[in-house]
């Protein structure tokens, strides 16, 4: 029963990722922390995004902001090592619960039409904020949504620079996990049986990018920000 559980858990979180580009870790760790250990259910996370990250590079190139994705990527280049020291100093609840509600409120002013106007310094500070939250909460994310939605970038350039960027954040992310937190034979053996699961999500989910319009895809992004906050105060106060 565990088993089928865990499968539907990730075949309905990347659907979510392959459609917006966001969401697999807002849905699927929480959850998979009731069937697996801490370590274990983000190595999973981490490993099964990164296999959806290089089975769509291919079909998602034409659409990357190269430009932007270099930004991020030197941005997170610098924000993972200030992630390490917060998560080695600061308090792990206490940093949830900040980021949780700053993304409620700036989620907030994003639907009162609260907007970002775009420059490529903004986007260098979104890759260095964005880098320290993966190494410190693992959750790279957020970030990039909440610019993402304030500069109201089309849908195509926001999921195809954002895949492309987890493939980087993520594979640093994996190593750093497994270096200091080791890793274990379940996390591997499930992340294998999950595969052919996450290879039809992959599929429905290209169908469904296909099928929602601009304004549904803004929709879609407001509720997976509202869903990291309050997933991120719920587990800081341990309701979660």
């Amino acid at each position: 029963m565990e088993m089928v559980l865990f499968l539907i858990i990730i075949l309905f979180a990347t659907v979510l990722q392959t459609s917006t580009g966001f969401g697999f870790s807002t849905l699927a760790t929480p959850l998979l922390l009731f069937l697996f250990g801490p370590a274990e259910a983000i190595q999973i996370n981490l490993i099964l995004s990164l296999v959806l990250s290089l089975s769509l590079i291919k079909s998602i190139r034409e659409s990357i902001d190269f430009g932007m994705l270099k930004r991020y990527i030197l941005g997170s280049s610098a924000g993972v090592f200030i992630g390490i020291i917060f998560f080695i100093w600061i308090d792990i609840n206490s940093l949830k619960m900040f980021v949780g509600l700053v993304v409620l409120m700036l989620s907030v002013l994003l639907i009162f039409k609260f907007t970002i106007t775009k420059s490529t310094r903004k986007e260098g500070i979104v890759g260095v904020i964005s880098g320290a939250l993966t190494t410190s909460i693992g959750m790279p994310g957020p970030p990039l949504l909440l610019y993402f939605s304030g500069t109201d970038h089309k849908k195509e350039v926001v999921r195809s620079t954002t895949l492309a960027y987890y493939l980087f954040i993520y594979l640093i992310s994996l190593n750093v996990q497994v270096a200091f937190a080791g890793t274990s034979e379940t996390t591997w053996i499930s992340s294998l049986w999950a595969l052919p699961v996450v290879f039809i999500g992959l599929y429905l989910g290209q169908m469904l990018f296909k099928w929602i319009s601009q304004k549904v895809f803004q929709i879609i992004i407001y509720i997976i920000l509202f869903a990291t906050g309050i997933s991120l105060l719920m587990n800081s106060l341990g309701w979660l």
